[in-house]
């Protein structure tokens, strides 16, 4: 692979040896840039050198060498999607017209729909099937410029379906130029069979799914939906006790439309992210204050079935960090931009895009834990980095939302290919 020089960069954005790895209150709209800069990379996306274009000394070695003239363009550090649901079978545009002609998200899953949806068509999915079409997803949402990607499971309820997905995800992290997280999420929802017997199915998963899950290393994380209708915060405190007796961290799906006590509980077990917050107590933001838990909100479920959008002013007036990601999902979410969901964290949050753009990259990067190599750009590094097109401004790219921004997003060679091995 070519090695690459990037010069006249209007601004290098979030470049620096001794940048925080978390920013939260004032800092939040801290945002680093060099201004006329360049920037060396070698096999793809290595970082060997960088600073303003006063600091250049020249190209001593042309060979192999690809010069890109980035004159009135930005270069910064990729998205970390911290949390999507990118394996699945089928869309859900039909839960679409149900929610414009009146239903809510909640009654559409009363009624069958939702994730026992999802469950459904996946069941007639075969892993070939799964594979090919997460594949093609995950390329289109690099060249909109996501380098690092949180994968559920969660679609499967059963043990043949979710070690499927999983499986899948693993086959991903093998045959695509980014860093993939992966995370199981059996409790998603109670199965049809389980709708009257909960702890059966929690059997299922403690008993026979997390064993299995372990073996194969198939996940880095476990999730639970804690939330009315789905998982109690006591069932949820369960399934995560077994899934760290099996090395999985929690990272949960909590506050999405209650608050019922799930924060403080995955606080006690140690999560690295708690996710969605579309619902927050004076206690949630009291018991999220001074722990090492990333609160992450998911403007895009907010927009698509119209629910409040998280406070995230409340977090940054109390110095708690948090996080941004898509929640890319057939049902609440089809939206993998993050560009889009950073201008709806402005337009609809009141975020400035610098603390929007700092909970896309930095704090994202450490709900999934890659703060040591991915949210900033540094020497030795090797995340992808993005180029965009001539903009005016940083600002411009959440301002000018639907506009595809990026020109270009350098990844690293692919070591090995999956090959299907």
């Amino acid at each position: 692979m070519k090695n690459i020089f990037i010069k006249n960069i209007k601004g290098l954005v979030q470049a620096g040896e001794n940048l925080p790895n978390i920013v939260s209150g004032d800092g939040s709209d801290a945002l680093h840039v060099i201004d006329d800069a360049f920037l060396a990379l070698e096999e793809g996306s290595t970082v060997v050198a960088y600073g303003p274009m006063s600091d250049w000394e020249g190209i001593d070695d042309w060979r192999d060498l690809e010069v890109i003239d980035a004159e009135g363009c930005y270069v910064f550090p990729a998205f970390c999607d911290s949390h999507t649901h990118t394996v699945f079978a089928k869309t859900r545009e039909e839960e679409f017209v149900d929610r414009i002609r009146g239903l809510s998200y909640e009654e559409i899953a009363l009624k069958g729909g939702g994730i026992l949806n999802s469950a459904e068509k996946l069941s007639h999915s075969s892993e070939e099937e799964l594979y090919a079409q997460a594949k093609i997803r995950l390329e289109k949402m690099i060249t909109y410029g996501t380098g690092a990607v949180e994968i559920k499971s969660g679609y499967g309820l059963s043990v043949e379906s979710e070690l499927k997905i999983l499986r899948v995800i693993k086959r991903l992290k093998q045959s695509l130029p980014i860093e993939i997280k992966s995370t199981f999420l059996g409790a998603h929802a109670f199965p049809e069979e389980f709708k009257n017997n909960h702890e059966g199915y929690i059997e299922l998963i403690i008993n026979e799914m997390l064993p299995i899950i372990e073996n194969e290393k198939l996940a880095e994380y476990i999730d639970v939906f804690c939330e009315r209708n789905y998982f109690s915060v006591d069932e949820m405190r369960q399934i995560l006790d077994a899934g760290k007796k099996h090395g999985l961290i929690p990272k949960v799906h909590v506050n999405q439309f209650s608050s019922m006590g799930g924060i403080i509980a995955a606080i006690e077990y140690d999560a690295i992210s708690v996710d969605h917050l579309e619902e927050l107590s004076a206690d949630d933001i009291q018991a999220l204050k001074g722990t090492k838990c990333m609160p992450t909100f998911l403007p895009g479920c907010s927009h698509f079935i119209d629910i409040p959008f998280g406070n995230a002013r409340a977090l940054i007036d109390n110095d708690i960090p948090f996080a941004l990601a898509s929640d890319f999902n057939p049902g609440s979410t089809p939206c993998f931009n993050m560009t889009q969901i950073w201008s709806l964290a402005c337009i609809k949050m009141k975020l400035t895009p610098r603390e929007a753009f700092n909970a896309l990259t930095i704090n994202s990067a450490y709900a999934m834990g890659l703060s040591k190599t991915h949210g900033k750009i540094r020497l030795g590094a090797s995340a992808p980095i993005v180029l965009t097109h001539e903009i005016p401004s940083l600002e411009y790219i959440p301002y000018s939302f639907g506009e595809n921004t990026i020109q270009r997003v350098f990844t690293k060679p692919l070591v090995q290919t999956y090959k299907d091995v």
